[in-house]
């Protein structure tokens, strides 16, 4: 018999996706998980939120970052709520990568 939960109440969090995550060992791995785990469409947004986050970050005002990443409106707003009100996770990540890149656009590296 199954219990009804109160409104609001979340199920809990399956963990099996995030130790298969961790698991990988490669980027071409990761790459092939995901295209096996998600739609085209869910894998492009998820991407494209993560570009919008880059662009926030990097001080670009919002029209400049719809024009560079084809996001609307509300998703740099959505970001932006995320990267102001989160956990922090995702701007951490981002501020990782932009620090790698730093060094290779002050030399004019590729």
């Amino acid at each position: 018999m199954r219990t009804q939960k109160n409104p609001g109440e979340r199920d809990p969090r399956s963990l099996a996706l995030y130790q298969a995550i961790l698991r990988l060992d490669s980027l071409d791995d990761c790459i092939r998980f995901f295209d096996d785990l998600c739609a085209v469409t869910e894998l492009r947004t998820l991407e494209q939120r993560y570009d919008v986050a880059k662009c926030l970050l990097q001080g670009k005002v919002y029209a400049e970052i719809r024009k560079e990443t084809g996001a609307s409106s509300a998703t740099v707003s959505r970001v932006n709520r995320m990267l102001n009100y989160g956990t922090g996770a995702v701007a951490a990540s981002v501020r990782h990568d932009l620090a790698e890149d730093a060094p290779a656009e002050q030399t004019g590296a590729d």
